[in-house]
Formats: structure tokens, sequence, C-alpha cells
């Protein structure tokens, strides 16, 4: 799966529904929480209900992100999303595994979930909850570094090193279970070198794209997390060599100077498949 951009929309804006059926992201997020103010919060959810019915999104994966658990409408939420069934559930805050076990069971079985780590609590668990992926259906964490850094008490705006080693620690989880890590927003909506910069660092920490809250970043977080030409080229190269049969039985070969195992040509062919159209 493809997930460069994912685009957070509040689902009580119908136009902005509507035009995330036209763009460019790989995902797109209807928030049901933060995004919503508390009186619109009925009318929300039944405004992403009626969507996720609707469809027309595409190749796009359409997820929902419910209200936390903690909360009057999470019950609500989740017990609609069940039936409706979106290509994900996107929980907040999850903290522990008792939170993720709390809505699969709400849920039922079958629809993806997200976890957004974005707590203190939800750092520290990370193993844990990595560790019952497969048995409560988690596909992915989500970075939340804007709630993360006022838990922590960082000063405004966070220093990026603080957030640094947090934000490896999430994508160490997701590889150890083979989920997807999507890196935090970029708050800055007239910024974008500051959102290029983002991307790139999202793609040297090993993160397979971004969330993002207004859609004039989607182009550059496709970009950003996409392979480059020069990438695109050595994958080529060295899938080309390990498919001529005098190396058929090779573990490594040497390929421009170098040493190529084959883990280089799983990783060749993982950005083949991420550049085709």
């Amino acid at each position: 799966m493809t997930l460069r951009s994912a685009l957070f929309l509040p689902a009580s804006n119908p136009r902005a529904i509507a035009k995330a059926r036209t763009l460019a992201s790989d995902a797109v997020i209807l928030d049901l929480e933060d995004a919503v103010a508390p009186d619109l919060k009925v009318a929300a959810r039944a405004a992403a209900v009626a969507a996720v019915r609707e469809g027309g999104f595409g190749e796009r994966s359409l997820v929902v992100r419910a209200n936390g658990l903690e909360t009057d409408w999470a019950a609500d939420d989740l017990a609609a999303l069940a039936e409706v069934r979106p290509a994900a559930v996107l929980l907040p805050k999850v903290d522990d595994v008792a939170t993720l076990a709390a809505a699969r069971a709400a849920l039922g079985p079958g629809i993806p979930l997200w976890a957004m780590i974005e707590t203190c609590r939800g750092i520290l668990s990370l193993g844990a909850i990595a560790g019952v992926a497969t048995e409560l259906g988690l596909a992915a964490l989500v970075a939340g570094p804007n709630d993360l850094a006022k838990e922590m008490r960082l000063p405004a705006p966070p220093a990026p090193e603080a957030l640094l080693p947090l934000r490896i620690q999430i994508v160490v989880a997701a590889r150890s279970a083979g989920l997807i890590a999507l890196d935090g927003v970029c708050n800055a909506l007239d910024a974008p070198d500051r959102l290029a910069a983002e991307c790139a660092e999202g793609r040297r920490l090993g993160f397979d794209g971004k969330t993002l809250i207004h859609p004039n970043q989607i182009a550059a977080a496709n970009a950003g997390f996409g392979p480059s030409e020069a990438e695109i080229k050595w994958a080529h190269r060295v899938v080309a060599a390990f498919a001529d049969p005098s190396q058929a039985e090779a573990g490594a070969i040497r390929l421009d100077g170098q040493m190529v195992e084959r883990l280089h040509l799983a990783e060749a062919e993982r950005i083949l498949a991420l550049a085709q159209p």
C-alpha cells in the first residue's frame, strides 16, 4: 500500500469532503475529533458515515478518525463506523493495548485500526502495542507531535531534536510488526521550504508518508516520500543484475563497485512498486 500523503479533513465540512474525491492524496482522513467542535460532533459523524457509504474516493484510502474512547461520542462513533466499514479507523491518543482492544471489541473484526501515538504513555507502550498488531488488526502507527509536545511541556515551537528520538521509536515499532508509519503534520501552511524539509527528514527517518492538514501540502508529501529518479535507476539496475541467469543462485553480487545483496533486491523491488503511477 502506498501512503505518502494522508490528508486530515473535518467531517463537518461537506465542501471539503466533496473536494477530497478529486485530490491527489493517497489517503483521506475524515476527522471527528480535534477538527470538529463539540456541538457539531453528531452532524460530523453522520456526514462521515454518508461519505463512506457514497464512496467515490477512487484509489484513495478513506479513513475516519473517531473521538477518543474516554469521550461521550466514542461509543456512537465506533458503532456507526462498524456498520459502514471505512478503509480504517484512526484512534487518537492510543496509550496502551487496552485502548486498541476496546476499540476492536466495539468495531468487531475486519476493519483495520490506525493508532495515533501522541502521548508519553503511548511512547512507553510502543513495544506492547506493536506486539498485538496482528491479533487486534492494527495496520498503522501515526505520529502526533503536537499533543506529544504539549504533554512533554516543550516550549513552543518545540525543538526538533526533542521529538526526533520519539519519532524514530514509532518507526522502529511499526517496522517490528510490519505496519505503516506516518509522520506528524506540518503546522505551517505557507512555508513550502519547511514542509519540503520535514518530508525529506521524515523519509530519512523511515516513515512511509506524512499526515497533512491542507490540500496544498499534498504535492510536497507525494514528492518527498516518493522515490527519486536516481533511486529508480538504481533499483532497475539491481533488479536487472539479479535477473541475469548467471546470478540466479548468488546471494550477493558486485554492482558498480559495491556489494549488493538479496536484501537490496527486496528494497529495489519496493522502490519500483512505489514508482508505479
